[in-house]
């Protein structure tokens, strides 16, 4: 390759042997979190600050984003910046806003992301499913970049990016949804081999199961899963993001996160085939009509 990488200007020794990194310190640094207006983004983000750090928020919903400064009890450190993910030349402008507000940045969250209606490839429309990737995957490449050359310039930098259980098996009626998370995690997993042994900056790839959202909510209600068991099945938003912020400060590549993310892993490993059947058992019946399932 012809190009380098920018080398930051104070790199820990050999960055504690590739393997053995120290945690980057949570307190006193700035983090940007998307989709903090509400679900996971908002528990992370509230997560970090009781750490110590300074968040900006982003989110293209100025109220949900109003609301999730109400919770924190030291305004100085949140910043609520409305953006949309999907609008390239606003993104790009972003890291300087932050810079200029702040003085630094030292890490990105990349949790905003949209569900996919529960609904076969074919009875989407063209310009939904260009939505679902633009959201789920162009915004989140476009953050990275964007913020990139900023992190490299830290003593260390972060890069966390939100993936799926839909990109570790194929979930019934989430095709598009499935791809696009596969596509940001190949592409997380991917920018963390650019940067390995030659930067400071780590990336995380996160892979939650069923997390009780409001997004989650609503796809068990399009199912006809009563609340309770839907809820039992899922994990608590805040448990998730405290396991996040764990594992990208001490720099985890992969993190698998809920119980059903985690039998699902491990299916897969041992037969695709089985954890395929199994995803189709589980949520098939409540998006494909009756006489249209395979035996």
């Amino acid at each position: 390759m012809s190009e380098q990488l920018p080398r930051a200007r104070h790199l820990e020794p050999t960055m504690q042997r590739i393997t053995g990194r120290s945690c980057i310190q949570i307190e006193g640094r700035v983090f940007v979190v998307t989709g903090a207006g509400n679900g996971i983004g908002r528990c992370v983000a509230l997560e970090l600050i009781a750490r110590g750090a300074v968040v900006v928020g982003a989110d293209r919903d100025e109220r949900a984003l109003a609301a999730t400064a109400a919770l924190v009890t030291d305004r100085e450190r949140f910043t609520a910046h409305p953006i949309d993910i999907c609008d390239r030349v606003a993104v790009a402008a972003f890291p300087g806003s932050v810079i200029a507000s702040h003085g630094q940045v030292d890490g990105l969250f990349n949790i905003a992301g949209i569900a996919q209606e529960l609904r076969a490839v074919a009875d989407l429309s063209d310009a939904r499913i260009e939505t679902l990737m633009r959201v789920n995957f162009f915004g989140a490449v476009w953050m990275s970049r964007a913020f990139l050359p900023h992190l490299l310039q830290r003593p260390r930098g972060i890069i966390m990016n939100t993936s799926s259980l839909s990109a570790i098996v194929p979930v019934p009626g989430s095709a598009v949804y499935g791809a696009s998370k596969a596509a940001l995690a190949l592409f997380s997993y991917g920018l963390a081999q650019d940067l390995r042994g030659r930067s400071n900056v780590t990336v995380t790839t996160v892979l939650p199961g069923s997390v009780w959202t409001d997004l989650v909510r609503k796809v068990a209600q399009q199912m006809g899963a009563p609340e309770k068991l839907a809820r039992g099945f899922s994990a608590e938003p805040e448990q998730v993001a405290r396991r996040i912020v764990d594992a990208t400060a001490k720099g985890r590549g992969r993190v698998v996160i809920g119980k059903d993310a985690h039998v699902y892993d491990t299916v897969r490993r041992v037969s695709t085939r089985l954890a395929d059947r199994l995803s189709y058992i589980q949520v098939g019946h409540g998006v494909y009509p009756k006489g249209t399932r395979p035996r």
